[in-house]
């Protein structure tokens, strides 16, 4: 889910067309944090690459605290993160299932499934509108809703070090009240 919350849905609209002036593609959106240590995460990466460096932080966090100053979607003072979505990425979009095939994922449902809510394995893939994914200790591949997926995100491995052109992932911080 690349926004949960009414409050991240809207940060969400109003920055996605400001990152695709800069070439970015928003990954995820997050507010996490309490009344008096607020943080409004936003995770992107370049649209022709998918890397996202300091640089690219650095531009998208500037070009997009205007917008949310104007929008003012979240109340009282917060810290604005730009970041990369980093090597351990969220899979937010259905694209990503089959872009990562071959990699493994942590998946985390909205619904239990055979008792459980968490589960690991390697990604096969898409089939329609449902994740492949071979689980650990499974002897089949299953099939998972993308639907159902609350949360999930590629564990860290050689082959993902390996792809990494990138070592260099940025962040920017700023706070505002």
């Amino acid at each position: 889910m690349r926004a949960r919350t009414a409050i991240e849905k809207t940060v969400l609209q109003a920055i996605e067309p400001v990152a695709a002036q800069l070439g970015l593609v928003v990954v995820r959106v997050r507010l996490f944090g309490r009344e008096k240590r607020k943080v409004l995460q936003v995770m992107a990466e370049r649209a022709e690459d998918h890397q996202m460096g300091i640089k690219d932080c650095t531009a998208l966090s500037r070009a997009i605290s205007a917008v949310i100053d104007v929008e003012d979607p979240v109340p009282g003072a917060y810290e604005l993160e730009v970041s990369s979505p980093g090597i351990e990425r969220p899979l937010t979009v259905l694209d990503d299932y089959e872009r990562w095939s071959g990699h493994v994922a942590k998946l985390e449902l909205d619904r239990l499934v055979e008792g459980r809510r968490r589960f690991k394995g390697v990604l096969g893939g898409i089939e329609g509108d449902r994740i492949i994914i071979d689980l650990e200790g499974e002897e089949t591949s299953a099939l998972m809703p993308f639907d159902w997926i609350s949360e999930a995100h590629l564990v860290m491995s050689d082959a993902l070090l390996k792809l990494n052109k990138n070592p260099e992932q940025g962040l920017a911080k700023e706070t505002k009240t």
